[in-house]
């Protein structure tokens, strides 16, 4: 028992709302895949006022945390260290603890978004549309100035929204312009579209899609597909899901938090997709 607790390593994601989280479903199944029995991950209901609590009361098994709203802005604070990708966006969703107890920031959201269109053949575009503002259209802004090489034109309901995205092209040095999301559907011909709102905000432009469209990226894993996804893919674009994205990034925390060089993603997209297939029949995978 002694070794046993001597390696034992821990991990979870915290945030709330947390019950329906795929992250230990991920996680697990790259640790059973990896061998690593001796690794557990939770998940914890987690917000704002209780975060300084938890992470102070953790101890030195555990080797690192998954961020989800709202929390990723509110960690920062509470940091010794935040990676220059997180810095970017201001947004946090991996904690890894050092072997001397500090606390290193980092955000696999962008590269997360970067590897899963590279893994549908999307390495460059000359131009994008992000449909929405906030957290997640910040991060589609970070990844899109790695892979695109001109304008990015984002859709968003408000002035205010607007103001937002520009300053943030203006700060990961992407040339953003904004228009009005009642043009929206004027934003599905650019060669990629990402969409980056909650369930049901894109719904009404599936009848949109023009007859030979491009790349779709909707961020949305469940309901899976979404309507617009659905007519998409009935045009013949290709078609990038929200678990795709959860999956890349998940590969990338399993790397920072275990020091492994690489992690099984076909593994975990497989644990992934059958967690949805269960919800979907009306029943939660066993845990």
């Amino acid at each position: 028992m002694s070794d046993l607790r001597e390696h034992r390593r821990r991990a979870a994601v915290l945030g709330s709302p947390i019950a329906h989280s795929l992250s230990p479903v991920l996680h697990r199944a790259a640790y059973a895949e990896l061998g690593l029995g001796e690794w557990t991950y939770d998940r914890f209901e987690v917000d704002e006022a209780a975060l300084p609590a938890f992470l102070d009361g953790l101890d030195g098994s555990w080797a690192g945390l998954s961020l989800t709203m709202p929390l990723k802005r509110a960690v920062i604070p509470l940091l010794d260290e935040v990676r220059e990708t997180a810095g970017s966006v201001e947004a946090v969703n991996t904690v890894v603890f050092t072997p001397d107890g500090r606390r290193v920031g980092d955000n696999t959201d962008i590269p997360g978004i970067v590897a899963a269109l590279r893994e549908r053949g999307v390495g460059s575009v000359p131009s994008a549309a992000v449909l929405g503002a906030g957290a997640t259209a910040s991060s589609a802004l970070a990844a899109l100035a790695r892979i695109c090489s001109g304008e990015v034109t984002a859709y968003v309901r408000s002035e205010a929204r607007a103001d937002e995205m520009r300053r943030w092209g203006e700060r990961l040095g992407v040339s953003v312009r904004t228009a009005d999301w009642s043009r929206a559907a004027e934003g599905l011909a650019a060669p990629l579209v990402i969409a980056t709102t909650p369930a049901g905000a894109t719904d009404g432009l599936a009848g949109a899609v023009p007859d030979r469209p491009g790349t779709l990226f909707d961020v949305l894993y469940e309901p899976w597909p979404t309507p617009l996804a659905a007519a998409w893919s009935e045009r013949g674009g290709a078609v990038v899901g929200g678990l795709d994205l959860l999956v890349h990034q998940a590969v990338l925390q399993v790397g920072l938090m275990t020091g492994r060089d690489t992690s099984p993603l076909a593994a975990m997209r497989a644990a992934g997709e059958a967690a949805l297939a269960a919800r979907a029949a009306g029943r939660e995978l066993t845990e």
